[in-house]
């Protein structure tokens, strides 16, 4: 053979084997090849590896479908879930149905909320209710953030509107209007306190420290009754009753005759300023021993033994006084429904409503510090909607909504001295 043909078919046969390769890369495999649909299946499984799911805080809350503050728990839990599932785990164990996982947990009461952090460690247990406020804002202090928007509620640094009302016709104790045939009045050396009842002047009174009563008796004036004249207390006759709701009532005279004359006309009892006294101190709030009303009061039961909180934040610091697992009714500011507490350990145990918010009432010192503003402008309520409306009535009033397990856990931190020294005159910040 020639050499160039020999160079011809040499050439003819690399094209040949070039375009077999070419044809076979380019190739896909029709549906009835099983074989050649496998390999490239199994070829796409191989170089498509599956994601590593990130590790996530967790929070596990263990109770029961049929307990009343677990059942409290479930739509928090429920929001949890799903609003925060790419922040942290939310899981809930019934021990009821699964037991061993009670025992697994260590836990002795239900509902038990624990708190782990993506390793597994765990860092913080709370056993009650607890608000879903109060489940975020414990994640930001364990260093989780869950993306939520800042939830604090009411905040009101400054006032709707400026009370306007003469300072002599506003009651220094409770901020209400002074009735003209109800006043008191304390003189000092340099100034003069303005009491709208001698109901006032007593919680004032219960709110001194280190003071003789005989001592400040002696500056204490009341209003006659009849004649609308300023009187001393301590020589008056006073009516002593009772209004359609139970609450006392008292009226001043000058004299016995006048009183008895009006007795006559109404109704009640005429007393001395001694016995007068020993009525209107018989009763005092558990936490701060003010004198108050039982109706005005919030009942607190500790152990077998009850008792009343002068305001609702009071109520709460009975727990921390007295070092007591406390049960608490209060009434919503606004409606006067009934709102209950219960606390384990200093936390709150069971809370119904769930929705019930709390007022935390407060006033801005020169020096720019917030401080508390008194018994009298604090409050729980069923729901922020009822605050709301309360607060609209009080456009002076300054502070913000807190939760209720804000109000315990204020109070809890007090140490003795100052719990010695809650709600007195010049002590209380």
């Amino acid at each position: 053979m020639k050499t160039p043909a020999k160079i011809l078919i040499l050439l003819a046969v690399a094209a040949a084997v070039v375009a077999a390769v070419a044809l076979k890369q380019n190739k896909t495999p029709a549906t009835g090849d099983a074989q050649a649909q496998a390999s490239v299946t199994a070829t796409t499984q191989v170089t498509t590896a599956p994601l590593v799911a990130a590790k996530l805080p967790r929070l596990v809350d263990l109770g029961a479908g049929k307990c009343i503050p677990c059942k409290m728990m479930k739509p928090i839990l429920d929001e949890l879930k799903r609003d925060y599932a790419s922040q942290f785990k939310t899981e809930f164990i019934d021990v009821w149905e699964s037991p061993d996982e009670g025992k697994k947990y260590g836990i002795e009461m239900i509902p038990t909320q624990i708190f782990y952090d993506a390793e597994g460690k765990e860092l913080f247990r709370h056993t009650g209710f607890f608000g879903k406020e109060d489940i975020l804002a414990k994640w930001k202090e364990l260093g989780v953030n869950s993306g939520a928007k800042s939830s604090a509620g009411i905040v009101r640094e400054q006032p709707v509107a400026v009370d306007t009302r003469p300072r002599d016709q506003v009651c220094f104790m409770c901020d209400g209007d002074v009735n003209a045939k109800t006043k008191t009045l304390v003189k000092g050396e340099t100034e003069q306190r303005i009491f709208c009842s001698p109901h006032c002047y007593f919680i004032y009174f219960s709110s001194i420290v280190g003071v003789e009563a005989k001592t400040v008796d002696a500056k204490v004036s009341v209003t006659d009754w009849a004649s609308g004249n300023l009187i001393p207390a301590t020589t008056a006759s006073y009516l002593y009753g009772m209004d359609a709701k139970g609450r006392p009532t008292v009226k001043a005279f000058a004299d016995k005759a006048t009183a008895a004359t009006e007795q006559q006309a109404s109704s009640g009892n005429a007393v001395s300023w001694d016995v007068l006294r020993s009525k209107e101190l018989a009763t005092r709030c558990a936490f701060c021993d003010r004198a108050v009303y039982p109706e005005d009061a919030c009942a607190v039961k500790f152990g077998t033994t009850h008792g009343y909180g002068c305001c609702t934040h009071c109520s709460m610091g009975v727990a921390a006084r007295l070092k007591q697992n406390i049960e608490v009714e209060a009434k919503d500011g606004l409606t006067g429904e009934l709102i209950r507490v219960k606390t384990l350990d200093g936390q709150i145990a069971a809370l119904e409503p769930a929705t019930a918010v709390a007022w935390f009432g407060q006033n801005k010192t020169a020096e720019g510090k917030w401080v508390s503003a008194g018994c009298f402008k604090q409050g729980f309520f069923v729901n922020a909607a009822n605050l709301q409306k309360w607060l609209d009535a009080r456009p002076a009033m300054t502070g913000r909504q807190i939760t209720i397990a804000q109000a315990l856990a204020d109070k809890m931190k007090l140490s003795p001295e100052q719990i010695a020294k809650a709600c007195k005159l010049g002590e209380c910040n």
